[in-house]
């Protein structure tokens, strides 16, 4: 892709968290120091990415300036109080400013997101769904990664069933499908 953080910075890092904090997505403030929230955004990766990541909190604010292309959030701002921490590529740092934009997304790399805390719970077919009680597949995934394709096809092969074990597409009739890939066992609820 060739472009660096600072792209990222600039542009996507700020549109995405704008949209979040401007649409309450973002959820309240927390009474937590810098250094906690650092401490937690760390644990979402490898340390040989996230202690050269830059860490930039839900709310846009850089935590800590990074040498690499990485950005670690203590939490995920799409869940209010959310805070399992996610390390991103500068290709998730695209897909976020799309969300929040509302543009199209496309790449032509795959992009790496890591969330080795583990995620809320959400609905595997609609990201907007709210209520675990709908019918819907909601899932709650532990330590996995995250991974975006330039295209479908590369993942048709894939199943859609979060409890089949292995990786699977998440929210796959949406503009938002991507690849989840646990690193430990889940069962299905009952």
């Amino acid at each position: 892709m060739g472009i660096g953080l600072g792209y990222f910075n600039k542009k996507a890092i700020g549109v995405a968290l704008a949209f979040f904090a401007v649409s309450g997505l973002a959820g309240p403030a927390m009474a937590e120091s810098d250094a906690e929230k650092i401490a937690r955004a760390i644990l979402a990766a490898p340390s040989d990415i996230s202690a050269n990541a830059t860490i930039m909190d839900v709310d846009g604010t850089i935590l800590r300036e990074g040498s690499n292309e990485w950005v670690c959030l203590p939490g995920v701002g799409l869940i209010p109080g959310d805070k399992h921490p996610m390390c991103n590529d500068p290709v998730w740092m695209k897909w976020m400013a799309s969300v929040a934009s509302g543009s199209e997304f496309s790449t032509d790399v795959i992009g790496v997101s890591y969330m080795l805390q583990g995620d809320a719970m959400v609905n595997n077919d609609n990201p907007m769904a709210t209520d675990p009680n709908d019918g819907g597949v909601w899932v709650q995934d532990g330590p996995h990664l995250m991974m975006l394709f330039p295209n479908r096809d590369l993942v048709a092969n894939l199943p859609r069933d979060p409890f089949v074990g292995g990786a699977y597409v998440m929210w796959d009739d949406t503009p938002l499908w991507h690849v989840m890939v646990p690193v430990e066992e889940k069962a299905a609820p009952d």
